[in-house]
């Protein structure tokens, strides 16, 4: 039988999308000792450790119930910037938001960042995320040059594409199963402006949606689709989509003012009057079906009216983190939060399974409030969920009432996904079964990365809900 953990460590802990919710005891060391110390303290009082960063996966990614959680945001330094080469050195609970802050007056921008700035760097290379430049940069993971991984023995690897290759390959992407990364060495792009030239294109469905896509891919250095998942039939997939552009040297005549963080900061009033703290506020009478439809609707019209095909020039964070443009704006999806359901889907069969996927989502009355689509390549990391072809993101509000027939709908959308051969994301993931999983993890290179976790942690001390859930552990 386990022993007692101090209470003072109890804390209650949330998926990013409010969804969950857990009781885990807290942990939040400053040096690597200090993790060794967690890890050892675990260990003692038969508890796993949970990995956790700033808490940005939608699900139970970093939950542990009732068990360990290790929080490693205090340990947020930047450890050396190197701005001739653009090569930072950092501690693993540096956030996207202090790195480029940090780098941006020298002219840099961070390769991937996900649509809040929030996330650490551990968190990002854990869970490899991907930008709305994947089909172009490829995921965080493709611009970590080296990092330390600290496993629950006590030792600290130092892995590189050369160096302990196998081990780099399958800790990004490995959602915190393997180790804890105790500095990351990463590399960041050269950028002339601290804008970027930004073009609408409005379309009427899926199959212009994807048209359109595949014209600019060739050409464009970020491009990103917001679906109206209300439009039915012949509109089915209807949206715009944002092609945006780095400029090139000389073409920003005032570089060092649009270079300052302070040009980057997102407003903290709409129109200069209402506080945006407050507009979650506004938002949530129209978070039900009505509510939505309208404004997809009117989002839409706009899309193909007002704003079809006008440049403009818009800021890296304000075109980025377009999530931390209304600061708490998922609070409108209280009391029951938001799942988000992801799926990667190869190009050849894509437009055909998110078609079906909207379909059904209509047919079952239980409509996403948001989609986004995105490009994507395949990379060479183990767990990788990214496949040559496209993603979609539903974001789907949860209720009292709703909740098991959300779960149910998920269901069914994995045998679409799995029928098309696709892909899932941990780091959005809420819903997923093993028994709808056979397949992929009967899959050779699922087998391989447990075979690293069991040589890395026999004692299976890093574990967290979604990996109990998924891996029936």
């Amino acid at each position: 039988m386990s022993c007692p953990l101090p209470q003072d460590r109890l804390e209650r802990v949330s998926a990013w999308g409010m969804n969950t919710h857990t009781t885990s005891y807290v942990f939040r060391p400053t040096t690597i000792e200090g993790i060794k110390e967690v890890l050892e303290t675990a260990r003692q009082h038969g508890r796993f450790v949970a990995l956790r960063g700033s808490g940005c996966s939608y699900g139970d990614a970093s939950l542990g119930a009732e068990n360990v959680v290790l929080d490693i945001t205090r340990m947020n330094r930047i450890l050396s910037w190197d701005p001739i080469k653009g090569v930072a050195e950092c501690e693993p609970g540096v956030t996207i938001k202090q790195l480029w802050q940090y780098t941006l007056g020298d002219g840099w921008w961070p390769y991937v960042v996900s649509g809040t700035m929030f996330p650490t760097l551990a968190g990002a290379a854990a869970m490899n995320i991907h930008g709305k430049n994947n089909y172009r940069v490829g995921t965080i993971g493709d611009h970590i040059l080296e990092f330390d991984l600290l496993t629950p023995d006590g030792t600290r690897r130092t892995c590189s594409r050369e160096q302990n290759a196998e081990i780099f390959h399958a800790a990004i992407g490995g959602f915190g199963m393997l180790g804890v990364f105790t500095r990351i060495k990463i590399e960041l792009k050269k950028v002339y402006s601290g804008h970027l030239r930004v073009t609408p294109i409005g379309v009427k469905n899926w199959h212009e949606m994807f048209t359109e896509f595949e014209k600019h891919l060739v050409d464009s250095d970020y491009l990103v689709g917001w679906v109206d998942c209300f439009g039915a039939g012949e509109q089915s997939g209807r949206g715009q989509i944002h092609r945006a552009d780095y400029l090139k040297p000389g073409e920003d005549t005032v570089p060092a003012q649009t270079l300052q963080v302070a040009h980057q900061e997102l407003p903290d009033t709409l129109f200069g009057l209402l506080p945006k703290s407050i507009m979650w506020k506004f938002i949530q009478p129209f978070t039900n079906n009505f509510g939505m439809q309208l404004i997809n609707a009117l989002k839409y019209l706009s899309s193909v009216t007002l704003t079809q095909g006008k440049v403009h020039d818009v800021t890296h964070a304000g075109f980025a983190f377009l999530l931390d443009y209304v600061p708490g704006w998922k609070y409108a999806y209280l009391p029951g939060g938001l799942i988000q359901y992801q799926s990667f889907i190869p190009k050849e069969t894509a437009e055909k399974c998110f078609t079906e996927q909207l379909a059904l989502c209509q047919k079952r009355g239980i409509v996403p409030y948001l989609g986004v689509f995105k490009r994507h390549r395949t990379d060479p990391f183990l767990m990788t969920h990214s496949v040559d072809g496209y993603s979609f993101a539903l974001d789907f509000k949860l209720t009292t009432k709703n909740r098991a027939k959300v779960w149910a709908l998920a269901a069914e959308l994995d045998a679409l996904v799995l029928a098309a051969g696709g892909r899932f994301y941990f780091a959005k993931d809420s819903t997923l079964h093993p028994a709808r999983l056979e397949s992929y993890l009967a899959e050779e290179r699922v087998q391989r990365f447990r075979a690293l976790k069991q040589q890395l942690d026999p004692e299976n001390l890093l574990q967290t809900d979604l990996y109990r859930r998924i891996f029936r552990t």
